[in-house]
């Protein structure tokens, strides 16, 4: 090879190695559950090698004296990362990727997988590179610039990404119909991504940058869809269809009250939907399909439902005004068997449609023969969930899944995005949880919320900015990870100390 194009390749590597190296020295791991291990020396090293690159001018040499150029490494950076690869400079490759929002969020890892090289295609074809998902060194120095651009799209654009995009504003009402999600940025996705900017306050540029791609996902979005205080026949239609479900207790008005919208959440919640609150497309095709699930309250929910069936068994003396707190606690549950057993239902102290439709309908027979409630015991907060199968059984679940790929909005039981993760195998172990985002992690409110990082304990959901995972003692963690492209345990790492926000306890 060419001494020049040797001393040119050593430059790109070194000027790599010292923007990045306080990443790529961060400890992470790989598929494989290797460690970063680079020492204090590597990084002086490899700072003192940028250093001491002369840098060319029109009137210098072309090229340093030889006598002076290091030595190469033992593990140098290959010519080409692309997929398969695993070396220390990945980390800080997929670190940057990140950042400049063309990958989900995680710790950062050593394997150049599936997931990286996709991040990096599309990174391509923003700036105008060969889509071929290799960082060779005209890719390496877009990535690291300074000057690099935060990811965005725009009309002419067709990719995964595109069909992500889409379906989000599909499901917000932006896009009409189903049919308009075809991965292809074109006038109609233009029109709906100017309409989420206008009613939602955002600058009106039909592009989707960091601005418009934060808000997509986060839980102050403003749909463009039926939502509360609106009144029209499909509101009516679909109070109806909710009331025969078991989800609405108030009488069908086609008024978008309190009553609907808590119905809307418990039904979503039910049917493995975004948790909003409002009657977009999704929901409604769900709604109305034949194999729609049923309401069926039962111990561990929390929510305004819950509230409503609470203040209903107050009314007729079963439970105490003191324990209408929102959460489905013991006292909640023998408070519904009671009233089962007084109305001739099977005691099982779940709320389906038969206990629902007698609760909210006429001829109820009061406590005033069964024993009420005193109201010892938590309709509160805390307790452990029932039903469930306990930490072992719910870390015994989460390993069954080591190596299942990672897929953005997978929810299993092949493949899992990490939020999908989290809610299929809380559902697996018993616990009744809603498919929610990393980012509504932060907020669930149903758990114990443990704020101290050292505090964590096996089976709790540690939360982390933009990421999930479950806990799974001895300082480890199990989740779906996009840098390492599928499912795995690791060490419960720095990265997730420096990143935690908050965990949640499910059990005890």
């Amino acid at each position: 090879m060419n001494i020049k194009i040797r001393w040119r390749r050593r430059c790109v590597r070194s000027f790599f190695i010292a923007a990045v190296t306080a990443v790529c020295l961060s400890g992470c791991g790989n598929e494989k559950n290797h460690t970063a291990t680079a020492s204090e020396a590597s990084v002086s090293e490899a700072k003192k090698e940028f250093h001491s690159v002369t840098l060319l001018s029109m009137s210098g040499d072309l090229l340093p004296k030889l006598d002076d150029v290091p030595e190469q490494e033992e593990n140098p950076i290959p010519e080409y990362l692309r997929n398969g690869v695993e070396h220390p400079v990945v980390a800080s490759l997929q670190a940057r990727l990140m950042d400049l929002g063309f990958m989900d969020n995680d710790e950062p890892t050593q394997y150049f997988g599936n997931v990286t090289e996709a991040a990096i295609k599309i990174f391509q074809r923003q700036n105008e590179l060969a889509q071929d998902g290799i960082a060779g060194s005209a890719t390496l120095e877009a990535i690291m610039s300074p000057s690099a651009k935060y990811y965005a799209v725009a009309k002419g654009v067709s990719g995964d990404d595109i069909t992500r995009i889409q379906t989000r504003l599909y499901e917000l009402g932006y896009l009409a119909v189903a049919e308009q999600v075809s991965g292809s940025f074109g006038d109609e996705t233009e029109a709906a991504v100017m309409k989420l900017q206008e009613v939602n306050g955002l600058n009106i540029d039909g592009k989707v940058g960091r601005q418009t791609m934060n808000l997509l996902y986060s839980e102050e979005v403003r749909p463009n869809m039926l939502s509360y205080g609106e009144k029209s026949d499909v509101v009516l239609a679909s109070q109806q269809r909710l009331k025969d479900l078991g989800y609405l207790i108030s009488v069908p008005d086609g008024a978008y009250g309190n009553d609907t919208v808590a119905a809307v959440k418990q039904f979503q919640a039910r049917n493995d939907l975004v948790v909003d609150g409002y009657l977009g497309p999704s929901t409604r095709v769900a709604l109305n399909s034949s194999e729609a699930t049923p309401n069926g309250m039962r111990l561990g929910e929390q929510g305004d439902s819950v509230s409503k069936i609470q203040q209903l068994l107050n009314k007729y003396g079963y439970l105490s005004s003191s324990n209408v707190t929102g959460y489905y606690g013991e006292v909640t549950e023998n408070a519904v068997k009671a009233f089962q057993r007084n109305n001739g239902l099977s005691p099982d102290g779940s709320v389906g449609q038969n206990t629902l439709a007698k609760l909210s309908g006429n001829g109820i027979k009061s406590a005033s023969s069964a024993s009420k409630d005193s109201g010892k015991g938590s309709g509160g907060k805390g307790g452990t969930v029932k039903g469930g199968s306990g930490v072992n059984g719910l870390l015994s679940i989460a390993r069954s899944k080591l190596g299942r790929p990672y897929v953005w909005g997978a929810k299993g039981s092949g493949s899992f995005d990490c939020s999908g993760f989290i809610y299929w195998c809380l559902n697996q172990a018993g616990v009744r949880q809603s498919y929610i985002t990393s980012s509504g992690w932060r907020s669930v409110g149903k758990y114990t919320k443990i704020s101290n990082f050292g505090s964590l304990k096996a089976g709790d959901i540690i939360v982390v900015k933009g990421h999930v995972g479950i806990v799974a003692g001895g300082g480890r963690v199990i989740d779906a990870s996009s840098s390492n492209g599928k499912v795995v345990e690791r060490s419960l790492s720095n990265w997730w100390k420096k990143n935690f926000i908050c965990g949640w306890r499910i059990f005890g």
